[in-house]
Protein backbone atom coordinates (compact mmCIF):
# COMPACT_ATOMS: atom_id res chain seq x y z
CA UNK A 1 0.00 0.00 0.00
CA UNK A 2 1.05 3.57 -0.65
CA UNK A 3 0.14 7.05 0.44
CA UNK A 4 -0.01 9.55 -2.40
CA UNK A 5 0.38 13.18 -1.38
CA UNK A 6 -0.14 15.75 -4.12
CA UNK A 7 0.36 19.47 -3.63
CA UNK A 8 -1.53 21.18 -6.47
CA UNK A 9 -3.01 24.53 -7.50
CA UNK A 10 -6.36 25.20 -5.81
CA UNK A 11 -8.06 25.87 -9.15
CA UNK A 12 -7.10 22.37 -10.39
CA UNK A 13 -8.80 20.53 -7.51
CA UNK A 14 -12.17 20.00 -9.23
CA UNK A 15 -10.58 18.65 -12.42
CA UNK A 16 -8.39 16.23 -10.45
CA UNK A 17 -11.28 15.12 -8.22
CA UNK A 18 -13.60 14.55 -11.19
CA UNK A 19 -10.97 12.58 -13.12
CA UNK A 20 -10.25 10.39 -10.09
CA UNK A 21 -14.00 9.83 -9.55
CA UNK A 22 -14.42 8.70 -13.18
CA UNK A 23 -11.80 5.98 -12.64
CA UNK A 24 -13.31 4.85 -9.32
CA UNK A 25 -10.83 6.55 -6.98
CA UNK A 26 -13.21 8.70 -4.96
CA UNK A 27 -11.68 8.45 -1.48
CA UNK A 28 -9.31 11.25 -0.58
CA UNK A 29 -8.50 13.84 2.04
CA UNK A 30 -8.09 17.46 0.96
CA UNK A 31 -6.34 20.13 3.02
CA UNK A 32 -5.71 23.78 2.23
CA UNK A 33 -1.99 24.46 2.66
CA UNK A 34 0.54 27.19 1.93
CA UNK A 35 4.03 26.65 0.63
CA UNK A 36 6.76 27.75 -1.69
CA UNK A 37 9.10 26.06 -4.08
CA UNK A 38 12.11 27.07 -6.10
CA UNK A 39 10.60 30.44 -7.00
CA UNK A 40 10.58 31.42 -3.27
CA UNK A 41 7.13 33.01 -3.50
CA UNK A 42 5.88 35.62 -5.95
CA UNK A 43 5.89 39.39 -6.32
CA UNK A 44 2.70 41.29 -7.04
CA UNK A 45 1.98 44.96 -7.60
CA UNK A 46 -1.03 46.55 -5.97
CA UNK A 47 -1.74 50.30 -6.19
CA UNK A 48 1.72 50.91 -7.57
CA UNK A 49 3.56 49.16 -4.74
CA UNK A 50 5.35 45.85 -4.94
CA UNK A 51 4.46 43.12 -2.45
CA UNK A 52 6.19 39.80 -1.94
CA UNK A 53 4.04 36.80 -1.14
CA UNK A 54 6.33 34.19 0.42
CA UNK A 55 3.84 31.34 0.75
CA UNK A 56 1.43 30.50 -2.05
CA UNK A 57 -1.96 28.92 -1.23
CA UNK A 58 -2.21 25.34 -2.52
CA UNK A 59 -4.28 22.22 -1.91
CA UNK A 60 -2.90 18.91 -0.61
CA UNK A 61 -4.60 15.67 -1.67
CA UNK A 62 -3.91 12.52 0.32
CA UNK A 63 -4.91 9.14 -1.08
CA UNK A 64 -4.09 5.67 0.26
CA UNK A 65 -4.03 3.06 -2.49
CA UNK A 66 -3.06 -0.52 -3.20
CA UNK A 67 0.41 -0.65 -4.71
CA UNK A 68 -0.94 -1.86 -8.07
CA UNK A 69 -3.12 1.24 -8.50
CA UNK A 70 -0.58 3.84 -7.38
CA UNK A 71 0.92 4.57 -10.81
CA UNK A 72 -2.53 5.03 -12.36
CA UNK A 73 -3.59 7.46 -9.62
CA UNK A 74 -0.35 9.44 -9.91
CA UNK A 75 -0.82 9.65 -13.68
CA UNK A 76 -4.41 10.90 -13.33
CA UNK A 77 -3.35 13.58 -10.84
CA UNK A 78 -0.46 14.77 -13.01
CA UNK A 79 -2.53 14.94 -16.21
CA UNK A 80 -5.30 16.95 -14.56
CA UNK A 81 -3.18 19.22 -12.33
CA UNK A 82 -0.81 20.19 -15.15
CA UNK A 83 -0.83 23.79 -16.45
CA UNK A 84 2.74 23.92 -17.72
CA UNK A 85 3.63 26.84 -15.47
CA UNK A 86 5.92 27.13 -12.47
CA UNK A 87 4.01 26.21 -9.33
CA UNK A 88 2.01 23.27 -10.67
CA UNK A 89 3.05 21.32 -7.56
CA UNK A 90 4.55 17.99 -6.56
CA UNK A 91 3.42 14.40 -6.03
CA UNK A 92 4.95 12.26 -3.29
CA UNK A 93 4.50 8.49 -2.90
CA UNK A 94 5.22 6.94 0.49
CA UNK A 95 4.90 3.36 1.75
CA UNK A 96 2.07 2.57 4.18
CA UNK A 97 2.53 -0.29 6.64
CA UNK A 98 -1.00 -0.61 7.97
CA UNK A 99 -4.50 0.78 7.48
CA UNK A 100 -7.42 0.15 9.83
CA UNK A 101 -11.05 1.20 9.43
CA UNK A 102 -12.07 2.42 12.87
CA UNK A 103 -15.77 1.49 12.60
CA UNK A 104 -15.29 -2.18 11.61
CA UNK A 105 -11.70 -2.98 12.52
CA UNK A 106 -11.00 -4.12 8.93
CA UNK A 107 -7.33 -3.88 8.03
CA UNK A 108 -5.19 -3.08 5.02
CA UNK A 109 -6.77 -3.61 1.55
CA UNK A 110 -10.18 -4.47 3.07
CA UNK A 111 -10.15 -1.12 4.86
CA UNK A 112 -9.58 0.64 1.53
CA UNK A 113 -12.62 -0.88 -0.21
Amino acid sequence: MNKIEAIIRSEKLEAVKNALDLKGFGSMTVTEVKGRGQQKGIKQIWRGREYKIDFIPKVKLEIISCSEKTDEIVSIIRENAYSGNIGDGKIFVLPVEKVMRIRTGECDEKALE
